[in-house]
């Protein structure tokens, strides 16, 4: 039985690619694709494949939470991160969210089949580049982003992005009263007082990206 693969990435040019190349091999298929981490969650959780390959920047839910979504309902379903970042804060926050190997979008092509195979085996995998930086990784300690709650990070995320409370408790099945009330805690706890300081903050803790 060959292992089941999903596919997440905003971009249908990479998700077109990497079907291609991982249903060309004998013991590899691709299950299903989703462009964003809501969706991928969505998907996932209703048949929790052997192996998810998740881009980490993506509108609406960024491939951490996603991840960390994922991991806590299909604890069977092994992360692959595919990114374009190499940063710390990006590996160590993938790593701390439950993906078991980190892939870097420019090595894809060299890489994602191996990574596959060892995350489905249950070993980690991490693309040169990544495995040179993780000594320095492992020394970080916690994180500002740590303070805050699942939904607190959600809301983060969609605030930078622009939208506003009626749209966020929308797509979050909230009131916007709850979400505004989220929003203050989460502005105090990071005792940040406004959205430009919101958003170089969530650039520097690898929720949204610039591409």
């Amino acid at each position: 039985m060959p292992i089941k693969v999903f596919l997440t990435d905003d971009h249908a040019v990479m998700r077109d690619g990497l079907r291609l190349l991982l249903n060309a091999q004998p013991d590899l298929l691709v299950v299903g694709e989703a462009a964003n981490g809501r969706e991928a969650v969505r998907q996932v959780v209703a048949d929790c494949p052997d192996v998810l390959i998740m881009d980490i920047a993506m509108a609406d839910l960024n491939g951490i939470e996603a991840t960390r979504q994922v991991r806590a309902l299909c604890p069977h379903t092994q992360v692959v991160m595919l990114s374009m970042y190499s940063t710390d804060e990006h590996i160590a926050h993938s790593l701390q969210a439950g993906a078991i190997g980190y892939v870097l979008k420019e090595s894809a092509g060299a890489n994602v089949v191996d990574a596959v195979r060892a995350a489905y085996a249950g070993r980690q995998y991490f693309s040169p580049k990544i495995a040179a930086a993780l000594s320095g990784i492992r020394s970080l300690g916690a994180s500002r982003l740590d303070l805050l709650s699942a939904r607190e990070r959600e809301i983060l995320q969609l605030t930078v992005e622009g939208r506003s409370s009626a749209q966020i408790a929308q797509m979050l099945a909230l009131s916007p009263k709850t979400v505004e009330t989220y929003r203050s805690r989460m502005m105090n706890k990071l005792a940040l007082h406004d959205l430009p300081s919101l958003v170089k903050f969530a650039l520097q803790q690898g929720l949204i990206g610039l591409d």
